[in-house]
């Protein structure tokens, strides 16, 4: 029995000694710029992580490695040559990119080794992830860029012009989806406003054949009104700004000067439409005037937009009725209804364009599928957002980033740990911010806020906001994500998200998950006599009747939640690599760090628990890349080389006596050794390692975090100490095509674990001038 002073005593004593560590780390400021990877800060805490960080930051150095996550830094300003082609040639070409500095180009290069070696699974996607601009953006056009270099071929001549083209086209998707999809806000001057994964698509040379662009939930509100101080999107500014580049690219990726025309008549209609403005007819019974100075601009309107000025008018201030096969009624509307629907025209107008443009650019850049086999896949979403007032639109694009940070959590943070276990390490669970209740709150059936949102939009009555609200509270006061602040004046409701709590208000919320659409502005818009502007229109349904007769409702959480699902799926299928972007200040000024803002966004992603599960795993601990005595299989080749070159794999029970009785218990308890502790040189006891790699068509390999890492350095390891005055050489198809092997290739997929195996040691050095091959292969064979 202890007392509970006791307790508080021990704690009160392990809280000093840990600030006592942690003062002493910070002692020497000097070094602090020096920890590329945060798995050597010791002891890991918000403080030592956050001050390392600033150290680096001060220093102009913006990359750091966090385990298996990579941190971005933004500079908020240029840095000459930090991804010139020199560079990517640097990663591209070094042997061990990881030893490198910390670089996104590291993470590019892991990515595509990865699928050189095809390493299951051999698909990859890059997670680029962070809050409104932290560097997203440019993150994912770096990412790109360096594919497009490095996978590019320059030995098919007779090929080389198509597949620079390829490349271009591919690169140039980049200006012309940032020019219609982002805009300058408060928070950040390129901010992505839709989200977007890219598959770019490489043939069985690893070579870049072509991509493909998948986007998500445009924020097409923006082309009819603003937040204060912030802009529309960028095509609409750029008469003056970047405009050359845009058009440049649509030349590469084939939209030609009429298509062009097309798109900026329309544009420009849309400009025009968005000057008009309505007034109260002195006759109620009697549609809306147009003020004045709106008469030119409504004439304009309709010249770019190709249709008749009189409908133009007439379906903006009138509402056409039908009751069955009764004949149309027509009904005045409000002076508010006349805004909506002139709101209405314009954003759907501009979807449209958008969704064509996506469209014609995977036309463009798409390489038929007969021709590439994998992809990597860079994925851009809007960072987390929380403003003033936050309605719909923040919260599908909060919900993106949860799903989100779901996966990390689940593929590293648990599964890692989980993983640890299994290879019977002594494991304490690491404890991490797990969002499931969040989610559950958002995406939950029949009772989360999508659900209850979607079942009062299909009921046929006038959207209330204060009664949605109360029904909120009465399905959802259990789940401890949601509260309400009692005293507000605007029905609203506030999640705690794992970035932070946000209010959402509810009022127009109904309305934009329903986005309606006018049936009379549909069927103005078909007959318009630009090309481009009728083909957006001429196969769309204006009432949107189901086979009955029946209006079918298609909500847009529905439509995002379903297309966000199908980005899951495919993120789970891939191999992942995670960058995470940080904003140090809010400003967006160069070179300002925010102690405050920082560590916020470092403890809502789950930066600092990531660090503590890599530094705790054995492989992230040592250094992987030096020589074969830092890896947990060590092959001594000093005099005992001589001894396994002649033994036969079935004679090799006589060896066992090798083995340091003091080592066996630890590989019995775990098949994996630490070897800070251990004399040199020694040997331990595990799976030929060098034979079974080189050969195997197929590898599942379960080992840590970098175990395809260490995999890698062991395969080095054997061909520079093993084989280097041999006629054999073990080599993995990482890094070059085909396999070589000194044994023939056993049949099906070998597992590599580290558990103790009947197979005690591999005919490292055999003579090539025997006969045949002894129980090599059996014994492999026998047991996968």
């Amino acid at each position: 029995w202890s007392s509970p002073l006791s307790g508080l005593a021990h704690r009160k004593s392990l809280n000093d000694s840990l600030e006592g560590e942690v003062k002493a780390f910070l002692l020497d400021e000097g070094q602090l710029h020096t920890y590329d990877d945060l798995t050597k800060v010791n002891p890991v805490t918000p403080t030592t992580v956050l001050k390392c960080l600033q150290a680096r930051y001060r220093a102009k150095v913006f990359y750091t490695h966090a385990g298996c996550t990579l941190v971005a830094l933004n500079p908020f300003q240029p840095v000459p040559d930090l991804y010139s082609l020199d560079v990517m040639k640097e990663y591209h070409c070094a042997p061990q990119p990881q030893e490198s500095k910390p670089h996104i180009f590291i993470v590019a290069e892991e990515a595509y080794r990865n699928v050189q070696g095809q390493v299951e699974p051999v698909n990859q996607s890059l997670v680029v992830s962070g809050e409104s601009g932290a560097g997203k953006t440019w993150t994912s056009r770096c990412l790109m860029k360096y594919y497009a270099t490095v996978a590019a071929s320059s030995s098919l001549m007779k090929s080389q012009d198509t597949v620079e083209r390829i490349e271009k086209r591919v690169l140039d998707s980049n200006p012309i989806m940032e020019a219609f999809g982002n805009a300058c806000t408060l928070r950040n001057s390129n901010s992505s406003r839709f989200g977007k994964y890219i598959q770019l698509q490489l043939n069985r040379s690893q070579l870049l054949v072509g991509a493909s662009v998948q986007t998500y939930l445009l924020e097409k509100t923006r082309v009819a009104g603003q937040p204060a101080n912030e802009r529309n999107f960028h095509i609409f500014y750029q008469a003056k700004d970047c405009f050359d580049e845009t058009v440049e690219a649509m030349v590469h990726l084939g939209i030609n000067a009429e298509k062009q025309g097309h798109i900026f008549r329309i544009l420009a209609g849309l400009l025009q439409l968005g000057n008009v403005t309505f007034c109260s007819a002195m006759d109620e019974s009697q549609p809306c005037d147009l003020e004045e100075k709106s008469k030119d601009f409504m004439h304009r309107c309709a010249s770019l937009l190709c249709v008749p000025v009189e409908e133009l008018q007439t379906c903006l201030r009138v509402q056409t009725l039908r009751a069955g096969k009764q004949s149309a009624l027509f009904k005045p509307c409000s002076l508010a209804d006349c805004s909506v629907r002139r709101d209405c025209l314009a954003k759907v107008i501009y979807a449209q364009l958008f969704e064509w443009l996506v469209t014609f650019i995977n036309d463009s850049i798409c390489a038929d599928h007969s021709t590439w086999c994998n992809f990597i896949g860079l994925l851009d979403v809007y960072g987390f957002e929380c403003f003033q007032v936050n309605n719909l639109e923040q919260l599908c694009i909060n919900y993106a980033n949860e799903k989100l940070q779901q996966h990390f959590v689940a593929h590293y943070l648990k599964a890692q740990q989980e993983e640890y276990v299994s290879e019977g390490l002594e494991w304490s669970f690491v404890k991490y911010q797990d969002n499931q209740g969040c989610l559950d709150l958002i995406e939950g059936i029949p009772t989360g806020v999508f659900s209850l949102l979607n079942e009062e939009c299909l009921l046929n009555r006038a959207s209330d906001a204060k009664q949605f609200r109360v029904r909120l509270e009465k399905e959802l006061s259990d789940n401890g994500s949601m509260s309400w602040d009692k005293f507000s004046k605007q029905p609203h409701f506030t999640v705690a998200h794992y970035a932070g709590k946000v209010s959402y208000q509810i009022e127009g919320m109904m309305e934009k998950n329903k986005d309606p659409v006018p049936p009379e502005l549909i069927h103005l818009l078909q007959k318009s006599e630009n090309p481009l502007l009728h083909q957006l229109f001429a196969d769309r349904d204006p009432v949107g009747q189901g086979t009955r007769g029946l209006r079918q409702v298609v909500t847009v959480v529905s439509k995002f939640k379903n297309s966000l699902e199908n980005l899951m799926k495919i993120l789970h299928s891939t191999t992942p690599h995670y960058t995470r972007c940080i904003k140090p200040n809010t400003d967006c000024r160069p070179l300002t760090f925010k102690k405050e803002e920082v560590i916020m966004q470092l403890e809502a992603c789950g930066i600092v628990e990531t660090i503590h599960i890599s530094a705790a795993g054995f492989p992230i601990r040592k250094s992987w890349y030096r020589s074969c005595d830092c890896t947990d299989f060590v092959f001594v080749l000093q005099a005992l080389m001589d001894s396994l070159a002649e033994a036969e794999l079935d004679d090799a029970e006589d060896l066992q006596e090798a083995m340091p009785t003091e080592l066996d218990p630890i590989l019995r308890a775990r098949g994996s050794v630490q070897l800070s502790s251990i004399q040199d040189p020694v040997m331990v006891r595990g799976w030929p390692m060098g034979l079974a790699l080189a050969s195997a068509p197929t590898i599942t390999v379960s080992m840590t975090a970098t175990g395809f890492q260490k995999m890698m350095s062991v395969m080095a390891c054997l061909n520079e100490h093993c084989f280097r005055s041999g006629d054999y050489k073990v080599e993995t198809n990482q890094f070059k095509q085909g396999v070589a092997s000194i044994r023939a290739q056993p049949r099906g997929s070998i597992k590599l674990h580290y558990q103790r195996s009947p197979l005690l040691y591999a005919d490292l050095h055999p003579d090539h001038k025997r006969d045949g091959v002894t129980g090599l292969n059996q014994i492999l064979l026998e047991s996968t």
